[in-house]
C-alpha cells in the first residue's frame, strides 16, 4: 500500500498539471450540471416501512387528494378586538376562497364523505370535508366552533369561542415533496393580503415556510477559524491554503454532484448539508495530515519537496485511506435501516469523503509540485533546526508523560467524567420537532401558540385514520361513516373526528382525527397505537381494520424503526471496522480500545445533546429559547459520523506509535515518541472540526443545529478526552501486549505496510544500490 502511494504521490508531484486538469474538468461537469437540472429539494420526510407510510401509499393511491401534504394559516385579532365581524369575515371567507382556488390546493366542495347505495360517491351537499362538526360530546361545550359567513360554515375554518383565533386548515394534492417553492409562495401570498387593513395577523404554518438552503454565516466563521488553525500548525500561508482548496474542490463536486441529481432523487433539504459538513471537516483534515508530514519530513530530514511528497501520501496517505475507509463504512452501513431518505443522506455524505480521500491522495501532491520547496519557507527551516532540541521539553511530550505516569488515575477519572456526562441521555425523547420548538419570534411557534390556545395542542398535529371494513359486505356505507366519526369523537383522547372522503370502490374512509395531546406527547403516542390494535373496540364492532397516518403518525414511527434498527447498525460499524483496524495495527487489543473509547464519546455526546436541546441548558447560547424532542434520526447519523472520525483520530494517533515501535522502539517510548509526532496535528485537525460543525449549530434549521452541535460536542470529547488522555493511558498500561495477534492470524492478514517499513527498506535499497553505483563509477 504505501510503496503504491509513494509513486502516486511522486508522479502526482511531477506532473501536475495532469491531475489538475482532471480535477478541475470533473468540477466543471458538476457545475455544468446543476446549472441544466436545477436544485430541488424538500423538507418532506418519507420513511418506507412503517405502518404510517403503507397506509399514506394506499391512501394516494385510493384517493389521492387526501393524501397530499396538509398546512394551516391561524389569522388572530388584535388583543381585545373579534375577527367575527362583517368586515374581517369577509376579508377571511375571500382569502379562503382564494387559497381554494389555486391549483394545488384541495378544494373540499370537491370532495364527499360517504357513498351512495350504489357505491358512487356522494355529493358534496351530503356533509363537505373541512367543515367538522361542533364538536365532541365530552360533557362539555367545545372552545370553538365552525366559522360562518351569512349562517354558512366556510371549509375549513374554525374559530375560537372568544373570537379572537381562527384556524384554517387545508391539503394540497401532492405530497409536499412535490411542491415548488413557487407552488408554497403562491398559498402564503394569498393569506397575507388578509393583513392590508384589517387589523388580522396572518401566522403561517410550519409547512408553509419557504425552502431555504441551511447554510449562513456561521459556516463561513466556521472555515474562517479553520484557516486560522490551518496557518498557526502550518506556519505557512501557502501551506495552509493548500488543505482549504482541497477541501473545497472535494465538497464542490460531492455537493455540487448532489444538487444536481436533486431533480431525479427525492432528497431532503439537510441531505446536501450533510454532505457539506462531513465533507469541509475531512477534507481539511486528511490535506493537512499529509501536508503536516511532507514539510516534517523536509524539515526533519532534509529531502527534497518531490521525495517528501511521495513518502508523505506513502505513509501518512496509507493512515488516510483507512481513517476515510472507517468513515466510509460507517455511513454506508446507514443503508441497512432501509430508509430512503436516510440512504441518500448517508451516500451523499459518504461520497464527499471518498472525494476527500482521493483528492489528498492525487490532487493534494499535484498542488505541492506546483508550490515546490516554498512550502517551507528557510526562517521555517532555520526555526526548526533551532528548535530540534527542545522538541523533548514540548507540551505535548509533558502532558503524555503525565498521562502514563498517572495512568491508573488518568483512566478512572476519564469514565467517570463521560459516565457523568452520559447520564441526561438516559431520558433522551426522540421525535420530529415542531412549531412548539421553534424560536418565539418565529410564525411558526405564534401559529403554534395560537392554535394551542385556541382549540388546544391536538389541532397542531392532525392524524389521518382510514377504515377498511373486514366484514362479509366489505363496503363502507354512510351510516358506518358517521358511526366511526362518532365514536372516535367519543374517545377521551380524542378532540374531533371528521370524514375526509371514500374511494370510488367504496372499501376505504378516510378521517381526520384530532388528538386532545399535542404531537410531541406521548398521549399522542399512545393513541396511534390503540387505534391500529385489531382488538381496539372501535375496529371489533364496527369490523373495520383501522390505519393511522400523518406528520404526527410518520414520526412515532420512524422512531421506533430508528430504535428497533440502531443495534443491528452499532453490530455491523463495528465489527467491519474492528476487521479494518485489526488489518491497519496487527493487533487485537488496540481495535478493542478504539471502540471501547468511542462507546464512552458517543453516550457523553447524547448526553451533552438531550441536556442542551432537551432539557434547554444554555439554549440562549446557541440560538434557541425552546427545549423539545431530538430529530429522530440525529443519534444514528451522528453515531455513523463520530464513529468514523474517532477512529480517524485513533488511526492518526496509534500508527505513528506503531511506526515508533515497528522502527524498533520499546512499547511505553513508542506511545510517547507517536504521541509526540502526531498530536500536534490531531489537535489541529479536531480544532478544525469542532469548528467546521460548531457553524452549523447556527443554522436555522433545528436539525442540522442538533446535528451540527452533537458532532462538535462528540469530537471535542473524542479527541481530547479519549484519544489525547485515556488512549496513551491505555497503551501505556498495556504494554507490548497492545500489539499482540495470534501467529495464526498474523499469517492469515495481508500485511498492508501503512507505517511505511516496507517502502523504507525499499527506498534505503535503493540508496545503497545508487552509492554502490557511484562508487563502481570513480573506481
Amino acid at each position: 500500500m504505501s510503496t503504491f502511494l509513494y509513486r502516486l504521490g511522486r508522479t502526482a508531484f511531477g506532473r501536475p498539471w495532469l491531475f489538475i486538469a482532471g480535477w478541475l474538468a470533473a468540477l466543471a461537469v458538476v457545475v455544468g450540471a446543476v446549472a441544466i437540472n436545477g436544485v430541488s429539494v424538500s423538507s418532506e420526510m418519507k420513511i418506507e416501512g412503517t405502518e404510517a407510510q403503507t397506509v399514506l401509499d394506499r391512501v394516494a393511491d385510493e384517493l389521492p387528494a387526501a393524501s397530499g401534504g396538509q398546512a394551516s394559516v391561524v389569522f388572530t385579532a388584535p388583543d381585545g378586538e373579534r375577527l367575527d365581524t362583517a368586515e374581517r369575515l369577509a376579508v377571511i371567507s375571500g382569502t379562503v376562497s382564494d387559497v381554494y382556488d389555486l391549483d394545488k390546493v384541495v378544494n373540499p366542495l370537491d370532495l364527499a364523505t360517504g357513498t351512495s347505495e350504489e357505491g358512487t360517491p356522494g355529493t358534496p351537499e351530503e356533509k363537505a370535508p373541512g367543515t367538522p362538526p361542533a364538536g365532541p360530546d365530552h360533557g362539555q361545550a367545545p372552545p370553538y366552533q365552525p366559522l360562518l359567513v351569512d349562517g354558512a360554515p366556510v371549509p375549513g375554518v374554525l374559530v375560537s369561542s372568544d373570537g379572537q383565533v381562527a384556524l384554517f386548515q387545508f391539503q394540497f394534492t401532492v405530497a409536499s415533496t412535490s411542491l415548488t417553492p413557487e407552488d408554497v409562495s403562491s398559498v402564503v401570498e394569498v393569506v397575507e393580503r388578509a393583513e392590508q387593513g384589517t387589523g388580522i395577523t396572518v401566522l403561517p404554518s410550519d409547512s408553509l415556510k419557504a425552502i431555504e438552503i441551511p447554510v449562513g454565516v456561521g459556516e463561513v466563521i466556521g472555515l474562517a477559524v479553520a484557516a486560522l488553525v490551518l496557518v498557526l500548525t502550518l506556519g505557512s500561508l501557502i501551506a495552509a491554503g493548500l488543505p482549504l482548496i482541497t477541501a473545497l474542490v472535494g465538497i464542490g463536486i460531492g455537493v455540487g454532484g448532489a444538487y444536481a441529481l436533486s431533480t431525479a432523487v427525492e432528497m431532503n433539504s439537510a441531505t446536501p448539508v450533510l454532505g457539506l459538513m462531513v465533507g469541509l471537516a475531512v477534507g481539511i483534515d486528511y490535506a493537512l495530515f499529509v501536508v503536516n508530514r511532507q514539510r516534517r519530513l523536509i524539515l526533519d530530514q532534509g529531502l527534497t519537496a518531490q521525495e517528501a511528497a511521495g513518502r508523505a501520501v506513502g505513509t501518512a496517505g496509507s493512515a488516510v485511506f483507512f481513517a476515510g475507509l472507517t468513515v466510509l463504512i460507517a455511513l454506508t452501513a446507514l443503508t441497512v435501516i432501509d430508509i430512503a431518505m436516510l440512504s441518500t443522506m448517508a451516500l451523499v455524505a459518504a461520497s464527499t469523503v471518498a472525494l476527500a480521500v482521493l483528492i489528498a491522495l492525487t490532487l493534494l501532491p499535484a498542488l505541492l509540485g506546483l508550490v515546490g520547496e516554498r512550502i517551507c519557507s528557510d526562517k521555517a527551516r532555520a526555526r526548526r533546526y533551532a528548535k530540534a532540541d527542545a522538541e523533548s521539553h514540548s507540551v505535548a511530550d509533558h502532558w503524555v508523560k503525565g498521562v502514563i505516569r498517572f495512568r491508573w488515575p488518568v483512566i478512572g477519572g476519564v469514565v467517570a467524567i463521560l459516565g457523568v456526562m452520559a447520564i441526561p441521555a438516559a431520558s433522551m425523547n426522540l421525535g420530529i420537532p415542531t412549531g412548539a420548538t421553534a424560536n418565539q419570534d418565529t410564525a411558526a411557534r405564534q401559529s403554534y401558540e395560537a392554535v394551542s390556545q385556541g382549540f388546544g395542542e391536538g389541532f397542531n398535529g392532525p392524524l389521518l385514520v382510514t377504515a377498511e371494513p373486514t366484514g362479509t359486505a366489505g363496503r363502507v356505507t354512510p351510516e358506518l361513516t358517521a358511526k366511526l366519526a362518532d365514536e372516535f369523537q367519543h374517545r377521551d383522547d380524542i378532540v374531533l373526528a371528521a370524514p375526509v372522503g371514500v374511494n370510488e370502490a367504496g372499501d376505504l374512509a378516510v378521517f381526520s382525527v384530532i388528538p386532545t395531546s399535542g404531537p410531541s406527547d406521548e398521549a399522542t403516542s399512545d393513541l396511534v397505537k390503540s387505534l391500529r390494535e385489531p382488538s381496539n373496540a372501535i375496529a371489533q364492532s364496527n369490523q373495520v381494520r383501522l390505519g393511522v397516518t400523518g406528520f404526527t403518525a410518520i414520526g412515532i414511527d420512524m422512531s421506533d424503526k430508528l430504535a428497533d434498527v440502531l443495534p443491528l447498525y452499532l453490530g455491523i460499524i463495528i465489527v467491519l471496522s474492528v476487521l479494518i483496524l485489526m488489518l491497519v495495527f496487527r493487533s487485537v487489543v488496540v481495535p478493542i480500545k478504539a471502540t471501547a473509547g468511542f462507546l464512552l464519546s458517543i453516550l457523553a455526546t447524547f448526553g451533552a445533546t438531550t441536556a442542551v436541546f432537551q432539557w434547554g441548558w444554555l439554549s440562549g447560547l446557541f440560538g434557541f429559547d425552546t427545549g423539545g424532542p431530538l430529530m429522530s434520526f440525529m443519534p444514528i447519523i451522528v453515531t455513523g459520523i463520530l464513529y468514523g472520525l474517532a477512529m480517524d483520530y485513533e488511526v492518526f494517533l496509534v500508527s505513528s506509535m506503531r511506526e515508533a515501535h515497528i522502527h524498533g522502539q520499546p512499547a511505553r517510548h513508542s506511545v510517547v515518541h507517536g504521541f509526540d509526532q502526531a498530536s500536534r496535528v490531531v489537535v489541529a485537525a479536531a480544532i478544525i472540526m469542532v469548528a467546521v460543525f460548531s457553524g452549523f449549530i447556527f443554522s436555522h434549521d433545528i436539525m442540522i443545529k442538533q446535528i451540527g452541535f452533537a458532532l462538535a460536542a462528540g469530537i471535542l470529547i473524542d479527541a481530547f478526552v479519549v484519544r489525547l488522555t485515556l488512549v496513551p493511558a491505555l497503551m501505556a498500561l498495556f504494554g507490548e501486549r497492545a500489539w499482540w495477534l495470534p501467529r495464526w492470524l498474523d499469517r492469515l492478514l495481508p500485511d498492508l505496510d501503512v507505517e511505511g517499513d516496507k517502502l523504507l527498506t525499499m527506498l534505503n535499497q535503493q540508496a545503497e544500490a545508487t552509492d554502490r553505483h557511484h562508487i563502481e563509477v570513480r573506481d
